[in-house]
Formats: structure tokens, C-alpha cells, sequence
């Protein structure tokens, strides 16, 4: 059973996350009544009418733009929130994420491969992207650690952020020489992805990124015994009881899956994954039966946040989600690299 403060972290998390929804579905360039709001969306999915003046204009606004944007930036800051959760509790280290560790720039390189070959695997159709992204980033993670144990025998996170740098920087260098042999429009529509949006996407990318969030996340949420063990070391979690090989097989797999599901359909998003679960941690502390899910809610929180900053800080212009996550996850990435040298100097005193 819970605490009461752990119900309260989840009764606050939840209502964070109501709170970004209705926003999100209420702010913009064109208001939208609540009671409207509110009525579309019952009409739509349960067929239940609280209005009859409801203006059909307002349902195309509602259900067919802001709702399955709103979703989708749930759905993708829960993935980023929740991988970046796992890897910190893995590494043991709260300067790891998919971003920094070069998974993101991975998945990148997948996607923009599918994007610009077209490519469509028979079996898979429309789910080729984030397949293709997903194997494309876990395999981007087989490499970083690969250079890692070739450069060290203990796995900190200053060599893996460096060795997650520069498969980065290589993985850009591709993704460059990609873009540079198509045309004008493919070079324009290539490049915005990649800074992240979860706008003009629609009904389509929700359905692609739920099943591997729900998959995802089911095999990272059971996993909480493992990562809380693996906080003492793999040989002490290994003395009490856990499969330290399967369980890393399943938390990487399903971190991979999520991170590669994510940029499949928003592009590249930095410092979710980093920011969302250090913060949450300093708060519920570091048993990860409340870490990961309540990551997960304030996640998509954030993201739908950070959504509403890009498309009206500059309206009637919009900014990439990934300019605004990245203008607050690089400071905090930056305080927590020097705490985090500062702390390992006190210990050397």
C-alpha cells in the first residue's frame, strides 16, 4: 500500500498534468469555450450531446488539431520522462538520458533514413518508422557502451556521455550527408523535424507511439525491484536475488523502444529525459515504484507545457518544442554535470 505522501505526489502529479491538458486544448490563437470543449469531446467519443450550439468550425479546431497534439505530446514527453528515468536508475547517475547518451540521435538517424528513402517494410506499413528508429537507437546504445568497455572497464557516465557525444557527432555527420543529396523540400521538411514538433501530426502519430508507450513502459514499470536493486551495484543486487543480465536486457530494451517510438513521431527532443526525473526523484526519493510513473505523468505535463510556450511565445509564428526543452534542460543539465564534480571532489576529501 501507499503512504498518504506518496498519494499526495500522485493527486499532484495528476492534477499538474489535467491542468497542462486543459490548457492546451483551451489556449491559442482562437478560444474555445470549456463547455465547448468539453462537449465536442464527449460527442466524439462516447456520442453524448451537453450542447446544441456548438459551432462545427470548433470541432475541427478541437478534435482534429489541438486534441491529438495535446495526446501526442503526452505521449511523447511520457516516453522521453520514463526512458530518462530508467537509464539514471540503471547508471546510477542523474546525468543520463537518451539524449546525452546518443539513443536519441539514433533513433534520429532511423527515421530520417525511412523519411527520405520512403521506406515501408511489408508487414509493418505505417509502423515502419518507429521500428526502424527504435532498432536504429537501441543499436546506437550497443555501440556507446561497446566504446565505453573498449576505452574503460567501469562504466561512468563521464565516458558514456562521451562516447554518446561522439557517436553523436557521427551520427550527425550522416544525417547531414542524407539531407544534402535531396531537394530544397525534402532538406526543409528533414531539418524541421529533426528540431521536434508535435504539431500538424494528428490522429496518425498518436496511434503509432501509443502501442510501444504502453508496451514500453509495462516492461520498465515492473522493473522497479531491479533498478532499486541495481542502486547498491550489479554484484550486491545480484547476492539478493536478481537476474542483473535479464533485468539490464529489459530496462535498455524498453528505454530503447520508448526513445526510438518518441522520435519517430516528434523528431528529436532533448533534456526531457534528463530534467523530468532528476526533479522528480528530489522529490518522492529514489524508490522507483514512484519514480518511474510519476515521471511519466509529469513528463507528458511538461512536454504539453512546452508546447503551448512554442506555439505562442512568437505567434502567429511557431518555435520547435525542441528549442524550448533545450533552453531549460542545458542549464540543468550544466548544475547537474558541476554538483555532480563537486560532490565526487568532497568524496575524494
Amino acid at each position: 500500500m501507499f503512504s498518504n505522501k506518496a498519494w499526495l505526489y500522485y493527486a499532484g502529479s495528476l492534477g499538474l498534468l489535467a491542468a497542462a491538458i486543459t490548457l492546451g486544448l483551451f489556449y491559442s490563437s482562437v478560444t474555445v469555450p470549456v463547455p465547448h470543449i468539453v462537449h465536442i469531446i464527449l460527442d466524439k467519443t462516447i456520442g453524448f450531446h451537453l450542447l446544441d450550439d456548438v459551432p462545427s468550425n470548433q470541432y475541427s479546431i478541437i478534435w482534429e488539431i489541438r486534441l491529438p497534439r495535446v495526446l501526442l505530446a503526452l505521449c511523447v514527453g511520457a516516453s522521453l520522462a520514463l526512458a530518462g528515468a530508467a537509464f539514471q536508475g540503471l547508471l546510477r547517475n542523474p546525468l543520463a538520458d537518451p539524449y546525452t547518451i546518443g539513443v536519441s540521435s539514433g533513433a534520429a538517424l532511423g527515421a530520417v533514413f525511412v523519411i527520405f528513402f520512403q521506406l515501408t517494410i511489408v508487414g509493418l506499413g505505417a509502423f515502419t518508422l518507429p521500428a526502424v528508429s527504435i532498432v536504429s537507437g537501441f543499436l546506437t546504445l550497443m555501440l556507446v557502451f561497446g566504446l565505453v568497455k573498449l576505452s574503460s572497464r567501469s562504466l561512468a557516465i563521464e565516458t558514456i556521455i562521451l562516447a554518446g557525444i561522439i557517436v553523436s557527432a557521427f551520427i550527425g555527420s550522416i544525417i547531414s550527408l542524407i539531407i544534402s543529396l535531396g531537394s530544397q523540400d525534402e532538406m526543409t521538411q528533414i531539418i524541421y523535424w529533426l528540431y521536434g514538433s508535435v504539431g500538424m501530426r494528428g490522429w496518425s502519430y498518436v496511434q503509432l507511439i501509443v502501442p510501444f508507450l504502453i508496451i514500453g513502459s509495462v516492461m520498465l514499470v515492473t522493473r522497479y525491484r531491479d533498478l532499486n536493486a541495481l542502486a547498491l551495484g550489479e554484484e550486491a543486487a545480484g547476492h539478493i536475488g536478481v537476474n542483473v543480465g535479464r533485468g539490464k536486457v529489459f530496462i535498455l530494451g524498453g528505454a530503447s523502444l520508448l526513445t526510438g517510438a518518441a522520435v519517430a513521431v516528434s523528431g528529436t527532443i532533448g533534456f526531457v529525459g534528463l530534467v523530468i526525473p532528476h526533479l522528480v526523484r528530489l522529490v518522492t526519493g529514489p524508490d522507483h515504484r514512484h519514480v518511474l510513473p510519476i515521471s511519466m505523468i509529469i513528463g507528458g505535463a511538461f512536454l504539453i507545457f512546452a508546447d503551448i510556450t512554442a506555439r505562442t511565445i512568437i505567434a502567429p509564428k511557431e518555435l520547435p518544442i525542441g528549442v524550448i526543452t533545450a533552453l531549460i534542460g542545458a542549464p540543468m543539465f550544466a548544475f547537474l554535470l558541476i554538483r555532480n564534480r563537486i560532490g565526487k571532489g568532497k568524496k575524494l576529501a
